[in-house]
Parts: C-alpha cells; structure tokens; sequence
C-alpha cells in the first residue's frame, strides 16, 4: 500500500514535468530550425528532468526535504500547506496517491502474487499519468502511449491477459476505429472531433487486451463520457464549444476491462441467452 502511494507521488511529478520537458523540447527545436536564418543565440535554461531539481513550492520556492515529501502523510500534517509561506497545497496531490494505492491494491488483489500483477501495475501507472496530463494539457504523450503499447504487443507473446494474434489485431482496430471517428466527424463537420494521442491510446489498450475487449472499452468510455460532459454543461464547469479530453475515459475503460473484461463480456452474453 505504502509502495503505492510513493508511486503515485512520482506520477504527480510525472504529471506536472513531463509536459514541461516536451514543451521545452519543441521551443528548442523550433528555434534551431529558425536560427538558420537567425544568429540570435539562445537563452540558457535550467535542466529540468523527471528527478532534477528537487521539488519546490510554486508559490515561494521553497525546498521540499524528505520528511516534508512522505506521501499523503506529509499532507495530512503540514495541514494541506506550504512548511514555509503556508500556501494552500493542491489537494490533487493527495488524492492522486491515493488513487494509485488503492488502484495498485486491486491489481494486486486481482492477480496475486505473479508476474500479471507486475504488468498491470505498470498499464494501471502508465494510465494513470496519461490520465493527469490529459486532464491539464489534453495531450496525451508518445513518450507514454508508444512504450505501453509495445509493451502491450511484448506481453501478448506469452499469452498471459491475451494471445499474440488478438493483440496484433485489437492495436490495429484500436487505431483504425478512432482514425474513422475522426475522419468521418471532420468530413461531416469539418472539425477536427478528438487528437491523435486518443487514436493511439486505444491502440495500447487493445494490445493488452485483445480486440474481444475492444467493444467495451468504446461503449464504457463512450458513455461516461456522454455522461460526465453533460454533467458538466449543466453545472457550467465547460462551455459547449469547449473541448473535453476523452483519454480519461478511455483510460478508465482499459483497466477495467483488462481486470474484468472477461467476465463482463460473459455477464452480458448470459444476459442475452
């Protein structure tokens, strides 16, 4: 549990870093291709990587220690605020540690003491960061979604969530079914419905889990989709011209369906006869 909780800590970071490192990233190749024409040398920044600095309010600067960083506990007894200027701390930090806990809890709990539960911490991780970086910056990044997906393919090899054949196929229709949304919607309207990173994300799910599971991804993330936007159309917390990320959804829909897919499917298919 407490292994969880650090890792959701890291995946704060993650979060809040990583969109930061491609920012800079794109600014630095952007002015490498203008500085053809442009001698203006540019300015020196700060290295900023996953584990460097050390982490720091934003508000004053302050230098977070070791005891300060305890997950959720650290929380808990600086009262939700900064040691040093008392600002109010984001209580997203403690919920994403406990999330990912708990999460990590029934991965383990799920599949026991074996190598599956090993695999799905890490799809359960990986989801959860694509998750909060969607959330900021509805950007869903390839530095995240190719290594699950490859890894998804790696995995299939022994069979273990799926067979390798099902996993080749569902990344594949996972790629294709969001790529003809996306081409459909924008003939029809001319606008441009979702990103490319959604298209990808489906893909990785359906290499961990198989094109059988495909259908239930789309239709629970579809549907609390609809759901959660009409939510918050009414309660005013978005606009309706405004774009609301689906990885989130997707994402959901993926870890249950690689914990549970299976006997859902078989719940239904009961259902009907």
């Amino acid at each position: 549990m407490f292994f969880g909780l650090c890792v959701g800590s890291f995946l704060n970071v993650v979060a809040y870093r990583l969109p930061l490192m491609m920012e800079r990233e794109w600014t630095q190749q952007c002015r490498e291709f203008l500085q053809q024409d442009d001698d203006t040398p540019a300015q020196p920044q700060d290295v900023l990587t996953l584990s460097h600095p050390r982490s720091a309010c934003p508000h004053c600067g302050h230098r977070i220690t070791a005891l300060q960083n305890i997950p959720l506990l650290s929380y808990l007894l600086l009262g939700g605020k900064c040691a040093a200027c008392k600002t109010r701390i984001s209580l997203r930090y403690p919920v994403v540690e406990a999330l990912t806990a708990v999460l990590s809890l029934a991965v383990a709990m799920r599949f026991g003491v074996s190598l599956s539960t090993l695999a799905a911490l890490l799809f359960s991780w990986c989801l959860i960061a694509l998750t909060l970086i969607d959330l900021d910056k509805q950007l869903l990044p390839d530095n995240i979604t190719y290594p699950l997906l490859w890894l998804g393919l790696l995995y299939a090899i022994g069979g273990d969530f799926t067979d390798l054949q099902s996993s080749v196929i569902g990344a594949a229709a996972g790629y294709m079914i969001l790529w003809l949304v996306f081409q459909l919607f924008k003939l029809l309207t001319g606008k441009e419905g979702m990103g490319f990173g959604d298209f990808k994300l489906l893909a990785a799910l359906g290499a961990w889990t198989g094109w059988q599971l495909l259908p239930l991804i789309i239709l629970l993330s579809s549907v609390v989709g609809a759901v959660a936007g009409i939510i918050m159309l009414l309660t005013g917390y978005t606009r309706r011209a405004q774009a609301i990320p689906f990885g989130p959804y997707l994402a959901a829909a993926g870890w249950i369906a690689l914990l549970w897919g299976a006997q859902i499917n078989s719940a239904y298919l009961a259902l009907l006869g």
